[in-house]
């Protein structure tokens, strides 16, 4: 098993020159206690689960084969830019590779690197458990992102605001490359770690680009299919900044994330976004304001003249909105169960929309209902629903086959509701894991939820709402 692992590890990153990263090992913990291992993921990464011990979760112990380090990057944090972020907390184990092609193991938590700059390396256990149930809810919903390998206790306190238990996650990812990785070594001149990197990601990740205005145009499609997904179920990241958007095209990163319960455009969760830099219906305009940072760190390595570069990076960028309103159109149009297009689809479904916002209607509970033919439960403004309810009947009439078969392919019936994952949280606090396992559980199927698991389903009741969320740092 020993030699299997080894050779289940190639490790391209930490081939790279040594100022791409720095090399260490997770720093060691106290007393390392399982909180849970992802045995179907482990399984398709070729891990037996057995040998995913709490020891090794928490980095005590490292598989053979690792290369262990950690990843330097910068970054503009809303909106403010940092020459030099990197792992603070978290080391790079090294990658995987199989018929799922490359991932990235890392574990999130595992002590103080060269990037730490004054924190303390740690995590603690609720933003833990919250990624782990927020990112393989997101698997399940078919919506690119990192994964949850597992998750351990530390043994050890964390201080925040008060003293918790520490944990570590494990993560799994396409690679954890992100546009400050670019800006890093486009902030220091260096054309030739640049070039490097360039041609890492395209061999990583887009074979078929042949340079940089191409590979621009692949995560910029990523990016756009991406954010649609998002937008239509309710997800707000919550702390968008350049650091926090992988090249890979998935959802990295989950801090003071959210999906929302009353739907409304601006809506906003993080504590720190007091602006509403981030807030729900702006995700897709700071993509491509992340996007452009990314074109302007790639113009160094684009042949010919710079002001000829520059527009040509700009009109890849301008392709953002023709990928992300087409595939708006169709995510939403499925949620609305359409499968043929018409002009005035658009309009139809930003009716909907617009009412559900002025009568604070649940995001997720709205679809639910339509997909059984009367949401008029939650559009519950005067005459909102009648007025908008006939000529979406009127549309359905026209399509083929059973619209309801669409929909709730397009409706998720469970989401990780913030109240669920506070619940969970702070029963976990206490040693109370069973609130955290069966939301884990019950989020694998989100389409088509066992009875036992649909209480939680059901919106907040006003007491329980939770509208601000906290970055684990």
């Amino acid at each position: 098993m020993v030699q299997a692992m080894r050779e289940h590890f190639d490790n391209s990153y930490a081939r790279l020159p040594d100022r791409f990263y720095a090399k260490l090992n997770p720093t060691p913990v106290a007393t390392p206690q399982m909180l849970r291992v992802n045995e179907t993921l482990a399984r398709e990464l070729g891990f037996d689960p057995v040998d995913l011990s709490a020891e090794v979760l928490t980095g005590n112990s490292l598989l053979p084969g690792t290369d262990p380090l950690a990843q330097a990057y910068a970054g503009h944090q809303f909106g403010g830019w940092v020459p030099r972020l990197g792992d603070g907390r978290a080391i790079l184990l090294g990658e995987v590779t199989g018929g799922f092609g490359r991932r990235d193991i890392q574990l999130k938590g595992s002590g103080i690197t060269p990037f730490s700059r004054n924190g303390d390396g740690r995590a603690w256990l609720g933003p833990v458990m919250r990624e782990y149930i927020v990112s393989e809810a997101m698997h399940a919903l078919g919506i690119p992102t990192t994964r949850a390998l597992g998750a351990a206790l530390t043994g050890e306190g964390v201080q925040r605001e008060r003293r918790y238990p520490g944990a570590v996650l494990t993560r799994v990812a396409a690679s954890h490359i992100r546009v400050g990785t670019f800006q890093y070594f486009a902030a220091r001149g260096d054309g030739a770690g640049l070039r490097l990197l360039l041609d890492h990601c395209i061999a990583r990740h887009y074979p078929a680009a042949d340079g940089p205005l191409s590979f621009l145009a692949e995560v910029v499609a990523a990016q756009a299919r991406l954010v649609a997904k998002w937008m239509s179920v309710g997800f707000i990241h919550g702390v968008m900044n350049t650091d926090n958007m992988a090249v890979s095209g998935e959802t990295i990163d989950y801090g003071p994330c959210a999906f929302m319960d009353a739907y409304h455009p601006r809506m906003v969760f993080s504590s720190i976004d007091q602006q509403g830099r981030y807030a729900f219906q702006e995700q897709p305009n700071m993509a491509v304001w992340n996007l452009a940072q990314l074109a302007t760190s790639l113009l160094p390595l684009m042949d010919g003249d710079p002001e000829h570069a520059a527009d040509e990076a700009t009109r890849v960028l301008e392709g953002f909105a023709t990928q992300f309103s087409p595939k708006w159109l169709q995510l939403f149009r499925a949620k609305l169960g359409l499968t043929t297009q018409e002009e005035g689809d658009e309009a139809l479904i930003t009716g909907l929309l617009a009412r559900m916002a002025s009568s604070q209607a649940d995001f997720t509970a709205t679809f639910t209902a339509l997909t059984e033919g009367d949401a008029s439960e939650h559009i519950t403004d005067d005459g909102a629903w009648d007025s908008w309810a006939p000529d979406w009947k009127t549309r359905l009439s026209r399509e083929p086959g059973d619209p309801k078969d669409t929909m709730r392919a397009a409706n998720p019936v469970l989401i990780a509701r913030n109240h669920r994952v506070e619940e969970a949280i702070q029963a976990g606090i206490e040693g109370d894991y069973a609130a955290f396992h069966r939301l884990v559980d019950a989020l694998k199927d989100p389409f088509n939820p066992a009875p036992k698991y649909l209480d939680l389903a059901t919106p907040p009741k006003a007491e329980e709402r939770v509208l601000r969320t906290f970055c684990g740092t």
